[in-house]
């Protein structure tokens, strides 16, 4: 898929949105350290920023919240993203209106906008076209640097794009291209390991994957879910040998030599979701057990998933991995053939 690139755009003097994603559990937002999710977004914002006169703001959302509450308030990532771009940091109440608008017209040529929480406004998740409108008028393009959300048809996803001139960041492309060369083009052998929970979701992943690659491993909630409800599956897709115990929180021992043995041979690898309830010991010697083999094998990797990029972050293992995703659901259902309402828009 060929998006519009941001390369191609010459920022000076323009006043510039940025939707990102620093979406994160609660717990981690007073972490001192840097983030993933923050870090990626750096090139974008560096190259916007070395433009002559622009003005930057940056729109995420955070959490689920039901209207403005204040515990989902994005005030509380200031702090972090300073740390992460290496930029002074403005914090604005609101996503959209005077307050915006004045904001933007008093930023410091070192300083970048944090616009609110956009999920506090109905309108985000309704992909309703006024709101949409609203977030769009104080800015004179947009660039989408969120591709976790793509497969969202949100307002500051989907509908903005008609109302400003949209391209992809980098990031973004990145993203595209990594998932691409992995989807159409793995040099073989080529296995995906998937588990994590929701089987409804890796279900089409799973089918799309048997057509291109060699092998599938399947592991946690999924493949307990695919044994209860006696799943068919073709000879390329392979559950678990044996658990850690009856309560088959984690795959056993058999199971972890057996996947291991298949890593071993491999030479592109897809992993989205854990063995086994990561969360507590021991439960996480399975999951543990596989990332040690693609760490060590010298296939290329390709990891994404809220859960796995939490393995990885535990780990601190993150720039070991040929290439981590930022996305879980939006990576699942692009692999899967799945079209994206948030890169639909931005087709060059």
């Amino acid at each position: 898929m060929e998006l519009r690139d941001i390369s191609t755009v010459d920022f000076t003097d323009q006043k510039v949105l940025v939707r990102v994603d620093f979406n994160m559990e609660q717990e981690n937002v007073a972490d001192s350290e840097e983030h993933f999710r923050l870090n990626i977004v750096k090139k974008t914002i560096d190259l916007i920023a070395s433009a002559s006169g622009v003005k930057i703001a940056l729109l995420t959302h955070l959490g689920r919240p039901e209207g403005r509450e204040d515990k989902y308030s994005v005030a509380k990532l200031v702090p972090l993203i300073k740390n992460a771009l290496g930029r002074k940091v403005v914090f604005v109440s609101d996503s959209f209106g005077a307050s915006v608008e004045a904001s933007l017209g008093h930023l410091a040529n070192d300083e970048i906008l944090l616009l609110e929480n956009v999920r506090f406004y109905p309108g985000e998740e309704a992909n309703d076209d006024a709101f949409a409108q609203s977030l769009a008028a104080p800015f004179t393009l947009y660039v989408n640097e969120a591709f976790s959300v793509c497969h969202r048809a949100h307002a500051s996803v989907e509908a903005i794009t008609r109302h400003l001139p949209s391209y992809a960041g980098l990031r973004l492309l990145k993203e595209i291209a990594e998932l691409d060369r992995v989807r159409f083009s793995p040099v073989h052998p080529a296995i995906a390991i998937i588990g994590g929970a929701k089987i409804e979701t890796k279900l089409p992943l799973i089918s799309a994957l048997e057509k291109n690659y060699d092998a599938i491993l399947v592991g946690g909630k999924v493949a307990n879910e695919a044994l209860d409800k006696k799943v068919t599956f073709s000879d390329k897709v392979l559950l678990p040998k044996d658990f850690d115990s009856p309560l088959r929180l984690d795959i056993g021992p058999q199971t972890v030599a057996y996947y291991t043995q298949i890593i071993n041979t491999a030479k592109t690898i897809i992993w989205n979701g854990p063995m086994g309830k990561f969360e507590e010991k021991p439960y996480d010697i399975g999951t543990d057990a596989i990332l040690h083999a693609l760490l060590e094998s010298s296939a290329y990797v390709v990891i994404g998933g809220g859960e796995s990029l939490a393995v990885l972050e535990k780990a601190g293992v993150i720039d070991k991995v040929s290439f981590v995703s930022s996305g879980g659901g939006a990576m699942l259902e692009y692999l899967s053939g799945k079209e994206l309402p948030g890169l639909m828009v931005l087709q060059a």
